[in-house]
């Protein structure tokens, strides 16, 4: 099931099937060199998942599969899934791609596919994006987006900038271009 589609992308929901792949990226030390999780084996991958799929069920929306159109392959997922902030449940954006399709603006894509699916047809109030100030990459593709107002805050006793975008703001930003 398509979910968004972006010039060079389609996203959908994660499933088991996608574990040997999603397996190979996840475990990868520089792709998840600024992950809470740190390096992920299957069983790892496996449970994020199956996390994916209860998100799905519960909230609607989570982390989803990222598809390159031209080769069907998939490349990394993006999405937004509940993290509790403060002690309220915030919905957070994420995202991972397979080293080998870093540098092409394919993460770039991926997250205006899905905020304009969880602004347009889902209908969120806010977004978060959670990243360490290290994450030179991750931070481009959050600004790029339109995040651009940030607070430095601990996350898990590590430093971080805490970008927020509102609908409000998306809709803003998709007038203006």
């Amino acid at each position: 099931m398509q979910l968004f589609e972006t010039p060079r992308l389609i996203g959908r929901p994660l499933s088991r099937d996608d574990l040997p792949v999603l397996s190979a990226i996840l475990s990868d030390p520089q792709v998840m060199k600024h992950s809470l999780r740190g390096v992920c084996d299957q069983q790892a991958t496996l449970q994020f998942i199956d996390w994916c799929l209860a998100c799905y069920a519960e909230h609607g929306m989570g982390p989803w599969a990222l598809v390159e159109k031209v080769s069907g392959e998939l490349v990394g997922f993006c999405g937004v899934g509940p993290e509790q902030l403060d002690g309220v449940q915030e919905a957070n954006l994420g995202y991972r791609l397979a080293r080998r399709f870093w540098n092409q603006g394919l993460a770039s894509q991926a997250v205006r596919g899905v905020l304009g699916l969880v602004f347009g047809q889902r209908h969120l109030a806010s977004v978060v994006v959670i990243i360490e100030p290290a994450h030179g990459a991750s931070l481009r593709v959050a600004e790029k987006a339109g995040f651009c107002e940030y607070q430095v805050m601990q996350f898990h006793q590590r430093p971080v900038r805490l970008y927020r975008m509102t609908g409000q703001q998306w809709q803003a930003l998709c007038l203006d271009q």
